[in-house]
């Protein structure tokens, strides 16, 4: 090919004689250079700093990797980035691999990446810290969201591995220490599918309600055994961490062994250093509490004792204090005789006293002195004079008294109109007959003259009109009764 002579400038771009390189377009060239690099190197392991990692809507991962004097970008694609065993983050030290080929779009080399993973142990601490920090200040660490341990659970709920010995560890310590109804949930504890397992179990325990088929615990243990960092990982993932600080039931995390820490055991209520550890801390020892409500029942029966025995104490010292009873009746037993004394001489003096009153009385009864007093006696009733109008006043009194009394018989007896001509009927049982419409009703009727009484028939016929009664004669006045004499003449 000729050197092309500059000497001679021209408007227009010619082709000259002998010249074989015709002009290509800049995507022929991008596309030449592409399929250079892509046969030239084809798969490559990169190690490198992530920089800039973003995840498109599309779900496409772009990044950049980085060393102390170049950079590359990176790609990858959204049907492998679902397989990233961690969450990629600026900042982190990672081994790529991929194939490098071009981006024409920008005339830029970039690595499409089909695997990345962390570039060894001190990479993957980095990680920790990094997902460590940032949770932290979000708040699922702090000490404000932990809640308190269930004293007595009744049902407790384990997330493990159903083959491996943490379960067996934690159900020999449990039947050790007070046999509890135990729930696992078994799980993958290491591998890719692990995290979204023990986080899946966290939450189905959750969902669980009381009274339900299955029983809701009142406690959770989330446990594996001891490993490498690696082996421990899934219980260092954002999902399981997430998944612990959210649950309503109290969490112990008990991960590795007593040196592994996890961010498990940062967002757990309590952490325990061993599975074994932790069925300790999930329950009490049986025998102590029997031992420990034991002694509190003795205590209570000597509390209740006590006042018992201080008031027999109390009242066996005021009883010594307290004077015999023969000697507080003493006093009173000395007063009684001498009252019994007194009223001795007492009852003689008055018998004596009386005797000489009678005797003296007795002494002034004499024949004379009482023919005197009748003699007095007689005078005076013979100058004594009784009035008669003293005594017939009294008698005239009486009299009326007794006349408004017969009167008064004489007109509210209910048989004294019947000397008048009056009738009483009767019915058959002996009824007072009141009407004639109960006299038709009744049937047979008698009746009662003052004189007797007659059987009466019913009949419609008008009975014929009664004479016209008759004035009675006058009764001759009563005697006039005799003078009384008078008692004095």
């Amino acid at each position: 090919m000729p050197i092309p002579d500059d000497s001679d400038p021209s408007l227009l771009a010619n082709s000259r004689p002998g010249d074989n390189s015709e002009p290509v377009s800049v995507t022929d060239l991008s596309r030449s250079l592409k399929r250079v690099v892509e046969d030239r190197f084809g798969f490559v392991r990169l190690r490198g700093e992530l920089s800039g990692v973003k995840r498109a809507a599309s779900g496409h991962l772009y990044c950049s990797l980085k060393d102390e004097k170049s950079v590359i970008d990176g790609v990858m694609w959204k049907s492998a980035a679902p397989r990233l065993a961690f969450r990629p983050e600026d900042g982190v030290e990672v081994i790529a691999t991929g194939k490098v080929t071009t981006y024409a779009g920008r005339s830029k080399y970039q690595i499409v990446i089909e695997r990345m993973e962390l570039a060894g142990e001190g990479a993957l601490l980095a990680l920790l810290e990094k997902t460590k920090a940032r949770l932290e200040a979000e708040g699922l660490f702090a000490d404000s969201r932990k809640k308190p341990l269930p004293f007595l659970p009744r049902t407790i709920g384990v997330v493990t591995s159903p083959t491996g010995a943490v379960i067996r560890d934690i159900l020999h310590r449990l039947s050790d220490r007070f046999p509890s109804h135990v729930i696992v949930w078994p799980v993958l504890v290491q591998g890719e599918a692990a995290k979204g397992q023990v986080s899946a179990a966290v939450r189905g325990f959750n969902t669980l309600v009381h009274g339900g088929n299955v029983p809701r615990p009142d406690l959770l243990i989330v446990a594996r055994g001891g490993g490498s960092i690696e082996d421990l990982w899934a219980f260092n993932e954002e999902e399981v961490v997430r998944a612990i600080a959210e649950s309503e039931i109290p969490v112990i995390s008990a991960v590795g062994h007593e040196t592994d820490t996890t961010l498990a055991d940062f967002a757990a209520d309590h952490r325990a250093p061993t599975p074994t550890a932790a069925a300790e801390r999930a329950v009490p020892v049986r025998a102590e509490l029997a031992a420990a409500l034991a002694d509190l029942g003795a205590r209570q029966m000597r509390c209740a004792s006590r006042p018992v025995a201080l008031g027999r104490e109390r009242l066996d010292a005021c009883s010594q204090r307290l004077p015999r009873p023969d000697t507080l009746l003493q006093p009173a037993a000395q007063a009684l005789d001498e009252a019994t004394e007194r009223h001795r001489r007492a009852l003689v003096d008055r018998v004596s006293v009386g005797r000489a009153a009678l005797d003296q009385a007795g002494a002034r009864l004499t024949p004379s002195t009482l023919q005197w007093r009748l003699g007095q006696a007689r005078e005076r009733l013979g100058h004594a004079r009784l009035a008669p109008a003293m005594l017939t006043a009294r008698l005239d009194r009486a009299s009326e008294r007794l006349g408004a009394g017969v009167t008064m018989l004489r007109s509210l007896d209910p048989k004294a109109p019947l000397k008048r001509g009056y009738a009483l009927v009767f019915g058959p049982e002996g009824e007072l007959v009141r009407s004639a419409d109960a006299a038709r009703v009744a049937g047979g009727l008698s009746l009662e003259f003052a004189d007797g009484r007659v059987a009466a028939s019913i009949g419609d016929a008008a009975p014929p009109l009664p004479p016209a009664p008759r004035k009675p004669a006058r009764k001759p006045p009563p005697p006039a009764s005799p003078k009384q004499d008078d008692l004095f003449g």
